[in-house]
């Protein structure tokens, strides 16, 4: 009965809005190059010798996430400041990453598989899960879904030449 109980429709609206705070950051990458994006950790090397965060986190990233967050919520039928702070929070998330990442000595854009969508993911859905309408087996289903289109989609647009990494 599992399967009745979930709410398809908040699942697809909470999976777009993960895309579109993923997706926002590498699609205006593409358009601008490296145009506008300044560091959010302005180059702060902490006292392990690694960055804070490093290059790929940028405010032109967090920004356009937030904006496409918030256009991705009018479209769906959700209120505005509900997409602002899921883009919000997924970037907390991809951004504590990141942190975790360079703590652990790991390059810059270097894969950290389950880690680098895991915080991204289950951040905005369980803290929004109310707005969102999601219960934990919705929040389940798409950290799952999300972390499998990263898994197989993420190489296949590498092969376009719209993401610099195949992950």
């Amino acid at each position: 009965m599992i399967f009745l109980s979930l709410c398809w429709y908040c699942i697809f609206q909470a999976f777009v809005l993960l895309i579109a705070a993923n997706g926002a950051p590498v699609i205006i990458t593409k358009l601008l190059g490296n145009r506008l994006a300044r560091p959010i950790d302005n180059g702060l090397v902490l006292g392990d010798g690694y960055r804070l965060f490093g290059n790929s986190k940028t405010w032109r990233g967090l920004f356009s996430a937030l904006v496409f967050c918030a256009a991705g919520a009018i479209l769906l039928g959700l209120q505005p400041v509900t997409g602002l702070l899921f883009g919000a929070l997924a970037m907390i998330g991809d951004i504590s990453a990141s942190f975790i990442k360079r703590r652990l000595g790991n390059a810059e854009s270097s894969r950290a598989r389950a880690l680098d969508t895991v915080l991204e993911s289950l951040l905005p859905l369980y803290l929004l899960k109310e707005p969102l309408a999601l219960n934990l087996t919705d929040i389940v289903l798409i950290a799952v879904l999300f972390f499998l289109c990263e898994e197989f989609v993420s190489p296949v647009l590498y092969r376009l030449n719209i993401r610099n990494q195949p992950y």
